[in-house]
């Protein structure tokens, strides 16, 4: 193909539009998101801690999803155990998935309840005392035990309290070791 000469000419001059030309703004820096998390207000910045509001809807899906999948693996093996010789195969995932599901739902249930006393307990002590450390987990963890079993008696109340705040001091005995010991 031959090409005219005053249409290269033309070709040459002409040049293609850009919008950010008038920015003064290299346009690699122009599309970069912040890496670190940006505050409306002061106050949310100096805060290194969830809203009440954030920490119930961790607590209480974290506990149910544990306490479900734990259930679902209990009622997997209940069902797997019920399976009789004679059972056809259709019978016998009916039974497995039966098991599983029953199980699953009850055991997540009441871990999520367990999950949003906390969640409520805990939020509730750092309002009170105004401030954020291991003793408002200790005692919402102590409160969550007694309040979940207040309905069998003080004496099973006393137990799972003393056993909620055992868990939660080792747990959080727990994160710091891990935070310690382990770069992540």
């Amino acid at each position: 193909m031959a090409f005219n000469s005053s249409k290269d000419e033309t070709d040459q001059t002409r040049r293609l539009y850009n919008p950010y030309q008038d920015l003064q703004v290299p346009i690699q820096t122009l599309y970069k998101l912040p890496t670190s998390p940006e505050f409306l207000f002061q106050e949310e910045a100096v805060a290194q801690r969830r809203s009440w509001g954030e920490n119930l809807t961790y607590y209480t899906g974290i506990t149910y999803l544990g306490g479900a999948t734990v259930g679902a693996a209990k009622g997997f093996v209940d069902g797997v155990r019920a399976v009789e010789p004679g059972d056809t195969m259709k019978l016998k995932v009916n039974r497995i998935l039966n098991g599983s599901g029953h199980a699953g739902r009850k055991f997540g249930n009441r871990a999520g309840v367990i999950g949003l006393m906390f969640a409520g307990l805990e939020s509730g002590m750092v309002a009170l005392r105004d401030t954020d450390d291991v003793v408002n987990s200790v005692v919402a963890g102590l409160g969550t035990g007694a309040l979940y079993k207040a309905a069998s008696g003080p004496r099973s109340a006393a137990v799972a309290g003393a056993i909620g705040g055992m868990v939660v001091g080792l747990a959080v005995t727990g994160k710091q070791v891990l935070k310690r010991y382990v770069p992540i």
